[in-house]
């Protein structure tokens, strides 16, 4: 108890409630603080000289997963999962899934929690890109694909168009094939938006990220009040929008609920929640570790703030099992 306590006042443990009724902190339930933590996993929150079990990605770095690396090589394509060092690799390699990651390998940005490289691009996006990113999906077989790009500020449209060349490649190549675009937010560029969604891409999805206080230390070049604009525009336009915020930031509970509550109020209905966890001592430190029962509480919350899924886990990244996601938000509209 005296532990809980101790890492309670430093920040490292929610309000909790046992189960014999003694509480640690004041929080209420409604705000999600108070929550019914495991002994054991409180024994791991206390303990910052390792990370708590449930944040350790697991996988097989099996022939489906040697398979996707070799492909990936083969066609000079760069993943999102590669770049942004996502815990998730084997498991989705492993099943045959990847993000694409276009425009480059180095990024116009530079937030403080992302391990893509944040660097002047070398050149230009390179044309005959879309067409591998094509070819490499069909030779995965995929049913969906995701595609995602570094920022590319130096660009007039930020890399609108190859977005859409992309899109138009795998529409040609893959007609059956469900396709998912994570983009940047286009500097606010409208006519550029316009140029993605005339694409017509089945899920439009653009990163919230974290609560509006946070912005300007994890996301110094974006503004909360665009991000909003960005997904109310998807969504006036008929897409199917999606948007994700990543926890342990310093952010507080009724931050989060107001961020679900805005995200419903411009058609955001999809969202993923996962932990932040930092790639290197040059990114932002972990403030906490969520516990696992905080995630499905949080899935609870944004369903109370209208949301109509909400994919929340430790492990969960924008892209995590995309394809199931948005089957479940189809079933749901």
């Amino acid at each position: 108890m005296a532990a809980t306590v101790a890492a309670h006042d430093r920040g490292w443990v929610p309000d909790v409630v046992f189960g014999d009724g003694r509480v640690v902190g004041s929080g209420t339930p409604d705000l999600l603080d108070l929550v019914d933590v495991p002994q054991d996993e409180l024994g791991q929150l206390t303990d910052r000289r390792r990370l708590p079990r449930w944040v350790i990605g697991k996988g097989s770095f099996g022939p489906a997963f040697v398979e996707v690396k070799s492909l990936m090589r083969k066609t000079a394509l760069n993943t999102v999962c590669e770049e942004a060092a996502c815990p998730n690799i084997s498991r989705c390699w492993s099943r045959g899934t990847a993000t694409f990651m276009i425009a480059g390998e180095r990024c116009t940005r530079g937030c403080k929690f992302c391990n893509v490289m944040s660097a002047k691009p070398l050149a230009p996006p390179d044309p005959d890109e879309p067409e591998r990113v094509a070819d490499a999906a069909a030779a995965m077989g995929l049913r969906f694909v995701v595609v995602t790009a570094v920022a590319r500020d130096d660009m007039p449209d930020g890399g609108a168009q190859h977005f859409a060349d992309t899109i138009a490649a795998l529409r040609r190549r893959l007609p059956d094939a469900k396709i998912e675009v994570l983009i940047p937010d286009l500097r606010g560029n409208w006519d550029a938006l316009d140029v993605v969604i005339d694409a017509a891409p089945d899920v439009l999805n653009h990163n919230t990220e974290t609560v509006p206080r946070l912005y300007k230390r994890v996301r110094p070049g974006a503004r909360y009040e665009r991000t909003l604009e960005l997904l109310e525009r998807g969504t006036r336009a008929g897409m199917v929008v999606k948007s994700g915020i990543m926890v342990g930031l310093g952010e507080r509970l009724p931050e989060i609920a107001q961020v679900f509550r805005d995200l419903h109020s411009v058609g955001s209905d999809l969202v993923t929640v996962g932990q932040y966890l930092s790639p290197s001592d040059e990114h932002l430190p972990v403030e906490r570790f969520y516990a696992m029962p905080e995630y499905r509480a949080l899935e609870v919350m944004g369903r109370s703030a209208g949301l109509a899924h909400v994919e929340s886990g430790p492990l969960v990244r924008s892209s995590y099992e995309a394809d199931r996601v948005a089957e479940s938000v189809h079933s749901v509209a």
